[in-house]
């Protein structure tokens, strides 16, 4: 064992020593982890790799094609086709990789994978979401390796929201000496903040392990928050060469039906989120920057932690929650033994041979993360009148307990549509959080029959967000509130849809929805807008500045229907042509006590905000629209004709999102003047281009897209390069964009 004695200066500093020599080490020895994400041939449908195209990944090949209301995944599955798919790569190793061990890590294959190597079957993993390693080093030869993957997504359905097809996350070639550390022993354990433990299990040649350990002393330790997410690197070596880097935070968690959730001894409210592991019009292909994006894209809405909606997410996901801070529960299935819909291939077929696998796949990669504060089990799980789910629920958790040294809680996420909710206090008691689906009302009754009982709701509706918040705050032994969900999201087509009279009516799982094939109940819609909503529920939680939104008059465009997750369709806008003399309303989301409104510089009216929000009525006209309270104030005005296309472009390493606004003169969005958009991409490759409209049906690998409200995404990748992308529509003049 070994002990070490640092100051966080002096720690970082080590680090920065030891990081050097690897660098050094690099140009000598081969490269300890190899992205293998290039030089893919795929063929979709047909084993026939003459008929093969090149791919990158990570991709999804369900996003390439169009919408159709007919394919056997339906509405859940975004009404996007799956089937099979074959990959191919040739490995080329050299003389230096003769005595290695050569292993192969898939981050995520949809689903029932297999890999080939050289002929030979080598691997594989039937749980698409599922992380999993491939030991090559029997059917790997020095020259050329054929790797053959193999999935099959064709039993459908499978998922209750869109899944993707492939290799849709990130694949590494991993090469070490033959004593070589166990990737996913490596845990980290902090007894007290001032102390951190290092453990590993190192593989020898013939098989057998040996112990590895390691006792940092931290004098002056940095505490991993939502408001400080500080990380720690620490280089791991053993004698025989083997070295690998560990990012970790040090922090602490408690909680308690009597006072609530304290991290690093401070009291904290969860506003959290749910959150689906696909990036709206990129598909389920987890580009890392992609998913930084999304983690970004909630941290800025004001949430402090997101639930991974049903399954374990990407680790690019979780490494940007460690860095943004966002507390995160980690969740492992959609449900246990029984199937969501008589028909479904979901998880319930692979539960009794595969649940211990994937748990241990769950945690014993995700264990380092400081961001994860939870585990949970399962969602809804059907079965929940039967006895045998006590014995299920204790062995998921029980695993869980055994294999992550911090002993986080592990929750499930649990519902009762038809209100049988006292049934649960057996399994409840499995847990240490207890996860309420839309059930926070039963929350007081609870606590007085079982006082122990420490409580979060694991998902909300939208439009209850006041009441969620206030429940948060009212009672300690509610940890917070996850609302479904922070971002819409392919799939559960229809679920938070407004709709107009003459419209196919209902739920998203009564009947069909075509052509609806996305969910709009997210605060953040998939181009990555926040809608009114986000910006009410942040104030709630975070405060900020007074927000003005209007909402769509009803007969606008229809009568306006809503559904269970909806909110009344309402836009921070100021533009709603052939509508002047007519009632109007306006919300203003403010923390102020008074708020006051003006159109076109007279006084509307002033009204007191009650639940942090005032709502007035008025007859519309053009012009300006301000709210005022105390020194704040929102304002928003109409719009004219569309004049130019103007883009914004976010940049990360290896893509650039770039939205597309049609704007006035003076430079405002026009909202009411939707286009069609061609998009030209040079020196850089067209990813996708869509907007947020879940009815829009057009493809969103196609170049020519229009826009919803004024606005439309494109993304593209660089590939190390530089580029434009040029932007035209009829009648107004060609935008271009350098991407750098």
């Amino acid at each position: 064992m070994k002990i070490l004695k640092l100051s966080t200066s002096l720690l970082m500093a080590a680090m920065m020593l030891t990081t050097a020599k690897a660098v050094a080490a690099k140009t000598e020895t081969i490269e300890r982890k190899k992205l293998l994400n290039t030089q893919w041939l795929f063929v979709e449908n047909d084993s026939d790799f003459t008929k093969a195209k090149p791919v990158i990944l990570p991709h999804d090949w369900s996003i390439h094609h169009r919408f159709d209301a007919n394919v056997p995944a339906g509405g859940g599955g975004g009404y996007l086709p799956t089937g099979k798919g074959w990959y191919k790569r040739t490995l080329t190793l050299g003389k230096e990789y003769e005595g290695k061990k050569i292993r192969l890590y898939f981050e995520g294959v949809y689903m029932s994978s297999q890999v080939y190597i050289n002929g030979k079957k080598a691997g594989g993993w039937p749980y698409g979401y599922s992380s999993f390693w491939v030991d090559a080093t029997p059917y790997v030869q020095t020259g050329n390796n054929e790797i053959i993957v193999s999935v099959d997504n064709s039993k459908q359905p499978n998922c209750r929201w869109y899944s993707g097809s492939g290799i849709y996350r990130n694949v590494w070639l991993v090469t070490t000496d033959k004593t070589y550390f166990d990737d996913w022993s490596i845990a980290v354990s902090t007894p007290d903040t001032h102390h951190v433990n290092l453990t590993a299990t190192v593989i020898l040649p013939d098989g057998s392990t040996r112990p590895y350990q390691q006792t940092i002393e931290v004098e002056n330790p940095r505490l991993w928050s939502p408001e400080d997410p500080y990380l720690y690197h620490t280089e791991l070596t053993i004698p025989e060469g083997d070295r690998i880097t560990v990012t970790y935070g040090i922090r602490t968690i408690e909680y308690s039906a009597e006072k609530g959730l304290f991290l690093n001894g401070k009291s904290i409210n969860l506003n959290g989120a749910c959150v689906h592991h696909d990036n709206g019009i990129l598909g389920a292909a987890a580009f890392d920057d992609a998913e930084y994006r999304k983690a970004r894209l909630m941290k800025e809405a004001g949430f402090n932690a997101v639930r991974t909606s049903h399954n374990p997410p990407s680790e690019a996901f979780l490494r940007a929650c460690d860095e943004l801070g966002l507390l995160v529960i980690d969740e492992a299935f959609d449900g246990w033994r029984e199937k969501k819909n008589t028909n479904d291939y979901d998880y319930s077929t692979l539960f009794d041979q595969w649940w211990k696998k994937d748990i241990d796949a769950m945690v014993l990669r995700d264990r380092l993360h400081p961001s994860i504060f939870c585990w949970s089990t399962g969602n809804e799980v059907i079965e929940r009148k039967k006895i045998e789910i006590i014995k299920t629920a204790h062995q998921l958790a029980s695993r869980i307990h055994e294999i992550d040294p911090q002993n986080r809680p592990v929750t499930s996420a649990l519902a009762a549509w038809d209100r049988d909710w006292d049934i649960y206090d057996p399994l409840a008691a499995e847990h240490d959080i207890v996860g309420y689906n839309y059930m926070i009302f039963k929350a007081e009754s609870d606590h007085e029959r079982v006082p122990s009982r420490v409580m979060m709701q694991t998902e909300s509706y939208p439009r209850d967000a006041w009441r969620n918040y206030h429940t948060v705050q009212k009672h300690d032994y509610i940890l917070g509130d996850f609302v479904w969900t922070g971002l819409d999201y392919i799939g559960e087509s229809g679920i938070g849809r407004y709709y107009y009279e003459g419209d196919v009516p209902g739920e998203s799982w009564e009947r069909p929805l075509y052509p609806w094939h996305a969910a709009y109940c997210g605060d953040v819609d998939l181009t990555g807008e926040r809608k009114p909503i986000s910006y009410y529920r942040s104030m709630l939680w975070n405060g900020g500045q007074t927000h003005l939104a209007v909402r769509e008059p009803d007969g606008y465009i229809g009568k306006v229907k809503t559904s269970m997750w909806s909110t009344w369709p309402t836009q921070h806008s100021w533009t709603w042509p052939n509508w002047e003399g007519k009632p109007i309303e306006v919300e203003v989301y403010s923390r102020q006590p008074k708020v006051s409104l003006y159109l076109n510089d007279k006084l509307i009216g002033e009204q007191e905000t009650k639940e942090m929000k005032a709502t007035f009525k008025l007859t519309y006209q053009p012009g300006t629209l301000r709210a005022e309270a105390g020194n704040e104030r929102s304002e928003i005005q109409t719009a004219g004709a569309a004049k130019t296309i103007r883009l914004k472009a976010e940049n990360y390493k290896d893509l650039s999102f770039i939205t597309a606004e049609l704007i006035d003169a003076q430079g405002r969005v026009v909202p009411a003047s939707d286009t069609e958009l061609t998009f030209a991409a040079t020196g850089v490759t067209f990813l996708a281009a869509g907007n947020a409209d879940i009815k829009d049906d057009d493809p969103y690998f196609d170049t020519k897209h229009r826009t919803w409200h004024g606005r439309c995404l494109a993304v593209v990748s660089k590939n190390g390069k530089k580029g434009t992308l040029s932007v035209s529509a009829k009648g107004l003049p060609t935008a271009k964009i350098a991407i750098k």
